[in-house]
């Protein structure tokens, strides 16, 4: 009887097997590999963010350069040469409106604004200021019109609406002339505050008006003609 016997072991060809590196030798044994699949994996994030959401830094980056290339248009407070405007000026307190209406031409002068360039028209009071600013924006003889008065709170609500009257009134007269018209109504509680707005401790509210006028006609004559 034959004596069993193990049986006789297989014998294995060697073949060629390809495995991706594992993890731990991966940046030992294949340093290559690693690299490319870097530069290939930052390559199609750069792709994706380009094709989807930009960057923190690309849009800001975008912004600033969409900034330094916006146009900025302001007027001039320098050049008052050659500049015509009219005043409209309300009689109703007076002993307020004279004071506003020196405040205004005195700014004019310090702008080299000549006096035949101004023209003074008288009105009866803040309400009737709109109309006239309005015939005086169709002229074309001015380049802005101031609009001056004061309207004080008294006992009843004649008050707001003279007020409001007035503030609508300037404003539709730019509007359908075209013409900037400033407003320079007072609307104040008391007489002393509008003393103290016409050239008391509150400035003169009237050359601040003469300001508005002259960089709204020089915007108008030079940059938006």
């Amino acid at each position: 009887m034959k004596s069993l016997a193990s049986p006789p072991c297989l014998r294995l060809t060697p073949t060629t097997r390809h495995h991706l590196p594992s993890r731990q030798s991966s940046s030992a044994c294949y340093p290559h590999v690693v690299s490319s699949v870097i530069k290939s994996s930052s390559t199609l994030s750069f792709a994706s963010s380009a094709s989807g959401f930009a960057s923190p830094l690309s849009v800001e980056k975008e912004l600033r350069l969409q900034t330094a290339a916006v146009r900025h248009v302001t007027g001039s407070l320098i050049r008052g040469e050659g500049l015509r405007f009219a005043i409209v000026v309300a009689r109703f307190n007076e002993v307020v409106t004279k004071l506003l209406l020196e405040g205004a031409i005195e700014t004019f002068n310090k702008y080299s604004v000549r006096e035949e360039d101004i023209e003074v028209i008288w009105v009866p009071g803040s309400f009737e200021i709109g109309v006239v600013a309005q015939n005086l924006g169709n002229s074309g003889k001015f380049h802005a019109v101031l609009c001056i008065g004061a309207v004080i709170r008294g006992d009843t609500t004649h008050y707001d609406a003279v007020a409001n009257s007035a503030a609508s009134g300037v404003l539709s007269a730019a509007i359908n002339s075209g013409v900037p018209c400033i407003f320079g109504v007072l609307t104040c509680e008391d007489m002393d505050q509008a003393l103290n707005r016409s050239g008391g401790k509150a400035g003169n509210k009237g050359a601040e008006t003469a300001l508005t006028a002259l960089e709204m006609a020089s915007l108008f004559e030079h940059h938006l003609k």
